[in-house]
């Protein structure tokens, strides 16, 4: 299969950035339920997982796949899917994940690899993430369901639960990031 530069995808290529679409798909329905609260799923860790070990371009396709899939109807997304998600107050974190792993991917690659690299680009993907997540989520409930929210509500709503959830997961992300990467799992021919 030839990408718009001519140059070859490989089949390992397509294997693993359809593997990281599958594991955003399994993401959603992993669901870490916290007491008195709701639950948490791991989409995020592995967005972030294939931003480190796909770089920037791949992951982005890898998770835009995900996103194509599941506003296409299938059910992946956690709390279902079809077109009509995009009218959801969360769809903008769907977009953020596209975009965030587009930026992990493409800081892991420039940046010397190790540890505090990883998790700067993960700090990176997670304030992409919730940057456009917020935005999207304010203009929604205000112009379209004409739900009047401040900003200052959309962004207490993030916690206790998501922010500090995915600040966790950042950690992890680039702990394993780490250790996958150092044992041999990347791409043969980078961007």
């Amino acid at each position: 299969m030839e990408n718009t530069k001519g140059r070859k995808i490989s089949t390992a290529n397509l294997a693993l950035c359809g593997l990281f679409t599958a594991l955003v798909a399994i993401g959603a329905f992993i669901q870490i339920p916290i007491p008195y609260m709701d639950y948490f799923t791991l989409q995020f860790f592995f967005v972030l997982l294939a931003g480190i070990i796909l770089g920037g371009k791949r992951a982005a396709m890898s998770v835009g796949c995900y996103v194509l899939i599941g506003l296409f109807g299938v059910p992946v997304f956690a709390a279902g899917g079809g077109f009509s998600y995009v009218l959801r107050p969360s769809f903008g974190y769907l977009l953020g994940f596209i975009l965030a792993a587009f930026v992990v991917g493409k800081l892991c690659e420039k940046m010397k690899t190790g540890y505090r690299s990883y998790f700067l680009a993960c700090l990176a993907g997670f304030a992409v993430t919730y940057a456009l997540g917020i935005v999207y989520k304010y203009m929604i409930l205000n112009f379209y369901t004409g739900t009047p929210i401040t900003w200052a509500v959309i962004l207490i709503s993030c916690f206790p639960l998501d922010m500090p959830g995915d600040f966790i997961l950042c950690i992890l992300a680039s702990g394993l990031g780490l250790r996958l990467k150092k044992s041999g799992l990347s791409l043969p021919d980078p961007d």
